[in-house]
């Protein structure tokens, strides 16, 4: 077996910081870490790069453990905000529309992980993360698209970090207003959620201070798969009650809208979008996969989980909408019954779990701010520590301040799903195969790719713009209405 040295995987970690590492640090690889088998190159015989015998991983995920990361980075605030969702667009959009995004979103997946290995065997390296990969991708493309291969890679890390700010923003509105919740009841008073927002920012503050250590000694998704399992373990119970909720009272479609607005369509696709997608973990749990060719295909890690994850945000939307109706909130647990102990428990468990991410969150944010572009600026100040602790203080205001603004946790997820997951989720890994492919595919097959990822662009530029739009004159409407 033979190991190359000196190789660096700079799989970039988006969403969640699922495996708790800097987004874009490449690092060094130990020659004594995990290395698949390698096949000898013989004397005059030219092999193949390929670049999955050349990922060096200490220790490398197996497909459960990739699966239920993945889970992981999709079930959330998304999955709650369902029912509101469905509520938009009416049961039966609902239903087909949820199917058809979730398709859409899993085959541009499948672009991205495809165009990836097909880039790391042209230039002969282990893995790229998403920046690199598009930034390749437009060098391989056509000349026109050449010159944008210079600013690509600021274009995607702004996308990023609008999306990892907007989670902040969403986790700030989802916790406060559930803890707002419980404790109104007890109390029996009607307090601004505000008052809590500005309760939980401290601590939110010393989170994100402190959340360095925590990823600097658990580096490894291997070590990480047991905390996801119990997280999703919790998760799935507090769904498990929330569906009992549901299900408690006879479902009913009276009073139920089969199709809704176009407005409401566009809230329906942002929330969803938001919801479904995990686009910034796809690479990195691909590239630290012990089998990482077990990632795509029919039958592949990928396709497993993200037909559980449509099944279950399908069912909660559903059920959720025929239960609650026009009543539903933002989130469903705000929709559960105050008076009985089972239901506060289950807003408290997910405002807990979802509390304590944010430091994960908002990391990813803080590092591609810090080391992108600040740290560079600075250089090798002897103030740097010092500043960096200034610059995750002011993202975790903004996250604040917005959160402050407009405590609407609804439109919060449909504006960042619009915004940003149609361009990282749909747009982008359509540019990124026609770009791949575009010297190498001829005639009608050429066609047929340029032709089909037109639509998906256009497609996302759609809902890019129109859901982006109607959720801001939603926020204005609200915002004005509060005034």
């Amino acid at each position: 077996m033979t190991v190359d040295k000196g190789h660096t995987n700079t799989a970039f970690v988006g969403d969640e910081a699922i495996n708790g590492k800097k987004p874009t640090q490449a690092k060094t690889v130990d020659p004594n870490m995990y290395t698949l088998e390698i096949q000898e190159k013989k004397p005059g015989l030219e092999t193949e790069y390929d670049p999955f015998h050349h990922r060096l991983v200490e220790h490398p995920t197996t497909n459960s453990e990739t699966l239920i990361h993945l889970l992981k980075g999709s079930l959330g605030t998304g999955i709650l905000a369902m029912p509101n969702a469905f509520h938009h667009a009416g049961w039966t959009v609902g239903v087909v529309g949820t199917l058809l995004i979730g398709l859409l979103c899993t085959y541009c997946i499948h672009l991205l992980i495809k165009a990836e290995y097909e880039l790391c065997k042209r230039k002969r390296v282990p893995s790229l993360n998403y920046p690199a990969v598009t930034q390749t991708a437009l060098l391989e493309g056509p000349e026109a698209l050449k010159p944008l291969s210079k600013i690509i890679i600021h274009v995607v890390n702004v996308f990023l970090l609008i999306y990892q700010l907007g989670t902040c923003c969403v986790y700030v509105v989802f916790v406060s207003s559930n803890i707002k919740s419980i404790a109104d009841y007890y109390t029996e008073t009607d307090t601004d959620v505000r008052l809590y927002m500005l309760i939980i920012l401290l601590p939110l503050i010393l989170i994100n201070w402190v959340g360095i250590i925590a990823i600097v000694v658990v580096r490894n998704l291997k070590f990480l798969a047991p905390f996801s399992t119990i997280a999703n373990f919790v998760t799935l119970v507090s769904f498990g009650i929330i569906l009992y909720y549901i299900f408690r009272e006879p479902i009913s479609f009276e009073d139920r809208e089969k199709v809704g607005t176009m407005s409401g369509f566009a809230l329906f696709f942002g929330t969803v979008l938001f919801a479904l997608e995990a686009i910034g973990v796809i690479l990195p749990l691909e590239n630290e996969m012990k089998t990482p060719k077990k990632f795509g295909g029919n039958f592949g890690v990928l396709n497993k989980a993200m037909l559980l994850i449509v099944t279950l945000y399908v069912g909660m939307g559903f059920f959720g909408y025929l239960n609650y109706g026009s009543a539903i909130k933002g989130s469903i647990t705000l929709n559960l019954p105050e008076e009985e102990i089972l239901a506060q428990c289950v807003k408290g468990m997910l405002a807990f779990a979802i509390y304590i991410t944010h430091g994960l969150a908002c990391y990813v944010a803080i590092d591609i701010t810090w080391n992108d572009y600040l740290k560079k600026n600075l250089g090798d100040s002897p103030r740097s520590v010092f500043y960096e602790y200034i610059a995750r203080t002011v993202l975790v205001l903004i996250t604040f301040l917005l959160a402050v603004a407009i405590p609407n946790l609804e439109l919060f997820i449909s504006l960042f799903g619009a915004l940003c997951l149609s361009a990282l989720g749909i747009a982008f890994p359509a540019l990124i195969q026609t770009c791949t492919y575009w010297h190498q595919r001829k005639g009608m097959a050429k066609v047929w790719m340029v032709t089909k990822n037109s639509v998906i662009g256009v497609v996302a530029i759609l809902g890019l713009v129109i859901g982006t739009s109607t959720s801001m004159i939603e926020i204005i409407h609200t915002f004005g209405h509060d005034d």
